[in-house]
């Protein structure tokens, strides 16, 4: 389903501020019902409310997270969300350290005009390097 190019921008925006906002809710109010988010490869997590436990997971390592949308591109019957996301990994057992990771999310509609899958990636070596602490020049994880 092709998406006008000011709706696509409209909905990242929109997008981004709910991951933001702290509401996981808000996050999944923005795919289909059955819609399915996976990051990296992994499981998908399926429905609304398993999509509002993966962002609440992001949320809750990082209270203060804010993310940017960088770009939106159109890849033949999908659509490339670029972000970067900035927190201090203050939540539970957190490590105290600031991460700034950039990736993308792929995304294809449903009818509804919402998403029905969308495929996260970003790089989860830097990421947990970011994550480390420091312990005398050595990085324990």
């Amino acid at each position: 389903m092709s998406l006008e190019q000011m709706d696509l921008q409209d909905f990242a925006v929109r997008y981004t501020v709910a991951w933001c906002s702290q509401n996981p809710a808000s996050v999944a109010a923005f795919y289909s019902p059955n819609g399915s988010l996976s990051i990296n490869g992994g499981a998908a997590s399926v429905g609304r409310s398993a999509i509002a436990e993966a962002a609440r997971g992001f949320m809750m390592m990082f209270p203060d997270m804010r993310v940017r949308m960088d770009s939106i591109l159109t890849e033949g019957d999908r659509v490339e969300y670029h972000w970067t996301l900035v927190g201090t990994n203050s939540g539970p057992g957190g490590t105290g350290r600031r991460v700034c990771i950039s990736g993308f999310e792929s995304w294809k509609f449903g009818d509804d005009r919402l998403i029905a899958e969308s495929r996260g990636t970003f790089d989860k070596d830097e990421f947990q390097r970011q994550l480390e602490i420091v312990v005398g020049g050595a990085g324990l994880r």
